[in-house]
Formats: C-alpha cells, sequence, structure tokens
C-alpha cells in the first residue's frame, strides 16, 4: 500500500456536485447533504489501515459535528477488484456494523474522487455554509497508531468553520493509502 499525503486547501473551491448511491439503496447529492453550517466529505475505504486506525475517532468527530450544524458524508472510490474488502457489500457491511452517523457512498467510475482532486484514504475536505473549501488536513496527529490525548485537528478545523465560516490557515495534510485506481 502506497502511503500518500493530500495536498494543501485551496481555501474557498467549492464544492463539486455529485449524485451517488448510498449503501441504504438510496442516491445522495451534494444540496441534500449540506448542513446549515457546512459539510464534510470524506474519501475512505474499508481495507485501508489509516482508515481502520482512526474509523471510530472519525465516528465520533462526525457524531459531535452534527450538533454544530455540519453534516458529514464519506465516498468510496477504491477499485474494489483490487481489494474485495471494498466492495458494495462490504461497504454495507461495514456501515451497520460500525453503525456510521453518514451516508456511505460509492463512486464507481471514480469521477468524483477525480473532480475533488481526492488522493488518498482517508481524504478529507470541509466546507463551510457556503460549500467553499475551508479544510484540507488531517483528523489528528494519530496515523497508523493511536496517539493518546491527540489534538483533534479536523474536529477543531470544522468547529471553527461552524461559528466563523472559516479554517485554520495552517493545516497539516492528511496520511493514507493511496486511492486504487481503474487501470
Amino acid at each position: 500500500m502506497v502511503r500518500t499525503e493530500s495536498p494543501i486547501c485551496d481555501f474557498n473551491l467549492p464544492a463539486i456536485k455529485f449524485n451517488l448511491k448510498g449503501v441504504d439503496g438510496n442516491y445522495y447529492d451534494l444540496s441534500s447533504l449540506k448542513g446549515p453550517n457546512g459539510l464534510l466529505v470524506m474519501f475512505i475505504c474499508n481495507h485501508c489501515p489509516y482508515v481502520k486506525s482512526i474509523i471510530h475517532r472519525i465516528i465520533r468527530d462526525t457524531k459531535e459535528l452534527a450538533t454544530l450544524g455540519i453534516n458529514s458524508v464519506a465516498i468510496m472510490s477504491n477499485n474494489p477488484n483490487e481489494y474485495e474488502e471494498d466492495s458494495f457489500e462490504n461497504m454495507k457491511k461495514i456501515s451497520k456494523e460500525l453503525n456510521f452517523p453518514f451516508p456511505y457512498l460509492i463512486d464507481e467510475t471514480q469521477e468524483i474522487a477525480k473532480s475533488y482532486g481526492a488522493v488518498c484514504t482517508p481524504d478529507f475536505f470541509g466546507y463551510n455554509k457556503d460549500l467553499g473549501l475551508q479544510y484540507r488536513g488531517r483528523l489528528d496527529e494519530s496515523r497508523k497508531e493511536s496517539v493518546t490525548n491527540a489534538r483533534r485537528d479536523l474536529f477543531e478545523a470544522m468547529k471553527n468553520i461552524a461559528i466563523t465560516g472559516n479554517g485554520p490557515k495552517e493545516q497539516t495534510p492528511s496520511m493514507g493509502c493511496s486511492i486504487k485506481w481503474f487501470d
């Protein structure tokens, strides 16, 4: 698995529209997902050890962000032929087992990941209420190993975005497995 870092935040870049199928069988688009204070778009997958190591903190943070008017969505863009664990059936399974508090969508053509410029799992895109990009950083200082009392970079940034509409000027890139592109 190739370790990749996300690029720096391109402030106010507009969110890209999409209409993707969720594990619940419903389709979701950008306008239906946006919260009153913003939206967190996360590119994740099931097999990545980086995602596996932080998924419970992602769940915790997205639940707390919802109380601040920030909705969240997870998109899986990997080629499932490369990793069976990333299949739609396994997406349904993990979402149910972990009781995801956000829609989990499949990007079967990988068009959305490419449009967003997503490069790794996890890759976080934090938008304000006007759907202008304000955060493109890490969840916290943990990587594949949990760090006790790690500063909650993503949560603090999104909380500030909910309150002020602006993300922090200094952001540490997310790090994870490269997205598994179709050949």
